[in-house]
């Protein structure tokens, strides 16, 4: 009965996901023992001195007992999606090293920018939050009694009414925003698989700066393990058909399949890479240029490294703006709000 409570509650605190500090930790110790000449087992092994990392280790360790692929242990360990897609890829290229170090340095920089978002934007929410508050007791108790004030003055005047409705109207404005933007978050977490991915890439055009991270995002992926497994010798048809079955990266997922399909009809490559909307035109330059393996996968890589520079400058230029412009747009409405209200009060005062 003990043993069975003991693996209820290990079960348990594993299905929460574990921290991205932590699953970065944890894959830098991996391989800087991989690279030590340690094996996947005696690694393992090792990263139970550490005492955070035990439980994910010894759940690694028990699934790859079992029989389960690399990515599926770490899917178990509850790692991040864009690890796991980077581990699915093992089986075929059989780089366990370089798979790891390339998913290290693009983990390490979704850890940085995510921590350096997170303490930008803590100051903006905690403002937000207060706004939000203000804005409720506003409605609920100040503009009715301005309103009824105005009203039952001698002096009243339209304007002062239309002064009120206009920020009654602005509050209101600003709190469904608000309400729907958290509603709409919320839903698409919970909904979204039940999205087709045609559909979800539709949606995805039709949002300005997202779409042009998600290009970047997705032309990195696709190079990256093309290059990978082209170094592994394995023939393009067959790359494509494995990049289709996994399920982390959808729209590379779907990309592979259309390829698959259009490839066996004998259309080129190149052709239909410039046809998918967040695959860069770069990439079906690159194939057209190159028949070679070898030089398509040397490209490949170097365009790799190029976007990934590309995706780190843009999140940096990206953080720089976040507080200037929501400050800025804050601290506009504030002041319309407040000169919406005092005009009438000061017009008020000089007719008494």
């Amino acid at each position: 009965m003990v043993s069975y409570l003991k693996k209820h509650i290990k079960a348990v605190r594993l299905n929460k996901a574990l921290p991205e500090k932590t699953q970065l930790a944890f894959l830098v110790y991996l391989h800087r023992l991989l690279e030590n000449g340690y094996s996947l087992t005696d690694a393992l092994e090792k990263l139970k001195w550490e005492q955070e990392f035990i439980e994910t280790a010894e759940t690694i360790e028990a699934a790859i007992l079992r029989g389960e692929s690399l990515d599926r242990a770490f899917e178990i360990a509850t790692f991040h999606d864009s690890i796991i897609s980077y581990l699915y890829f093992i089986h075929m290229n059989g780089n366990l090293l370089t798979s790891i170090e390339k998913c290290i340095v693009m983990f390490e920089h979704r850890v940085k920018y995510i921590e350096k978002f997170k303490r930008m934007i803590r100051y903006p929410i905690f403002l937000m939050v207060v706004l939000i508050l203000l804005l409720l007791f506003l409605k609920q108790y100040v503009l009715p009694l301005f309103l009824n004030l105005f009203q039952s003055s001698s002096h009243s005047s339209t304007t002062v009414t239309y002064s009120i409705l206009i920020i009654d109207f602005l509050s209101t404005t600003f709190l469904i925003i608000v309400c729907v933007a958290a509603t709409v978050y919320l839903l698409w977490g919970r909904y979204k698989h039940r999205i087709s991915i045609e559909q979800q890439i539709k949606l995805f055009q039709k949002i300005p700066f997202y779409r042009k991270f998600l290009k970047l995002y997705t032309s990195y992926y696709f190079s990256t393990h093309v290059s990978m497994f082209l170094k592994s010798d394995l023939p393009f048809k067959e790359i494509m058909e494995n990049m289709s079955r996994q399920k982390k990266l959808p729209i590379l997922s779907h990309y592979a399949t259309l390829l698959t399909e259009q490839l066996q009809q004998g259309i080129y490559v190149d052709s239909l890479l410039s046809s998918f909307y967040f695959i860069d035109n770069q990439i079906s330059t690159i194939f057209q240029k190159n028949i070679n393996a070898d030089s398509l996968e040397q490209d490949l890589s170097m365009y790799a490294d190029f976007t990934a520079d590309k995706l780190q400058r843009k999140m940096e230029q990206l953080l720089t703006y976040i507080q200037p412009v929501f400050f800025i747009t804050l601290a506009s409405f504030i002041i319309f709000i407040y000169i919406t209200l005092m005009l009438p009060m000061f017009q008020l005062i000089q007719t008494i």
